[in-house]
This record gives C-alpha cells, structure tokens and sequence, in this order.
C-alpha cells in the first residue's frame, strides 16, 4: 500500500512531462478577484505537499495577492482523521470569519482508465460541488494508505472555489492535467504551479491588472 502511495505522490509532484486535459471555467464569472485565498495541496507526502505550497504562495505574493497555505491553517488531527460535513461547514464558516475568500484546492485524482476519469469529470460540469462536497469526497487522500489501490492513471486536479460572505459557494474553474513519466521533483512543481498561475490569468480569475 505505502508503494502505491509514494508513486502516486511522484506522479503529482515528479514529472517532466504534464498535459492539460480540461480547462473549465464557470460561464456566469467573468472575472473573479481575491482579496484572500487558502492553498490546499491534498497529498500525504508532507514534503511534497509544503514544497507544492510554497511555491504557489510564492506565486501569488509576486501579484500582491494574499495567500495562506494550509499547512499553516489546517492542523494535523484535521488531515489525520476524517471529517464530517458539519465539521467541514464550520471550518469554512471559520475561513470567512478569517477574510478568506476563496479555496485553490490541488489533489491526485485517477482512474481504471482514462476514458472512465473523463466521464466521471464531465458530470461535475452539470452539478458543481461546493469545496466541503469535493473534499468529503477525497479527503482518504490523506491518511487512507489504500485510496491508489486501483489507479492505473494519474491526474492533478486543481480548483478554484469562491466562499464569498452572500454569494454561491461553487466552482470558479478547474483545471485537470495528465501526469507522465516520473522525474526532477522540484521542477515538476514550479512547471506545475506556473501552468496553474498562467491558466488563471488568462481567465482573468484572480490576477487581474488593475482592478
């Protein structure tokens, strides 16, 4: 099982070669600004998780953009255990209390085969989940040392959700990308994080020039 999970782990954060599949964005926001954003990089890989949120708090401070990892919000009984819906409504009850207003949330995700993942994606298009229903959903990424059992292929999936005081707390857009050949780590991630910043600004979500 620890195998499975250490391969998984390489996949998201070790490979040279990364593919953009989807690129999804709600067709009602045409432009979305943050004031505060939280940094979610969903893997039991410590290391790999800080170094991924790092570098994307990095990014994000170079655009005069407050950002928060949640390694330094999320404490370690809440990634340890298993959450329930209450709990996880009270924790992004607590992250607007905080100014927070929206969740850039990055996970593995994966399939039998890749036409089954592509299926199962395209239904999220017609019922767009809330950040708690997406992290209910995987949150055995962290301590559930079977959750790879079955993967054959790997995806990143990374998703920007408003939790804005007033407004629906949805999807802004996602953006799923094929993981290849495992190689430099540290590369990975700043290619990684660049392809994210860059889908973003072309969104006009988030980085926006004079707002």
């Amino acid at each position: 099982m620890k195998k499975i999970i250490t391969i998984a782990v390489i996949l998201l954060f070790g490979c040279s070669s990364t593919s953009l599949i989807e690129n999804w964005k709600d067709p009602d926001t045409v432009l979305f600004h943050a004031n505060k954003v939280l940094l979610v990089g969903m893997t039991q890989n410590k290391s790999a998780r800080t170094a991924f949120e790092n570098e994307l708090q990095k990014e994000f401070e170079k655009r005069d953009v407050e950002a928060l990892k949640s390694l330094d919000v999320f404490d370690v009984a809440f990634t340890d255990s298993k959450q329930t819906g209450k709990e996880l409504d009270n924790v992004e009850q607590s992250l607007l209390d905080k100014g927070f207003d929206a969740i850039l949330f990055t996970k593995i995700t994966g399939s039998e085969n890749r036409e089954n993942f592509l299926k199962s994606m395209s239904k999220w298009e017609d019922n767009q989940v809330r950040f708690n229903d997406d992290y209910l959903e995987h949150q055995g990424i962290y301590f559930d040392n079977s959750y790879y059992e079955n993967f054959k292929i790997y995806f990143a999936e990374t998703t920007l959700y408003c939790i804005c005081e007033g407004k629906e707390r949805a999807m802004i857009w996602r953006g799923i990308i094929e993981i290849m050949d495992p190689s430099n780590v540290n590369k990975a991630i700043k290619d990684y994080v660049k392809l994210v910043v860059t889908a973003l600004e072309e969104q006009d979500l988030i980085f926006i020039e004079d707002f």
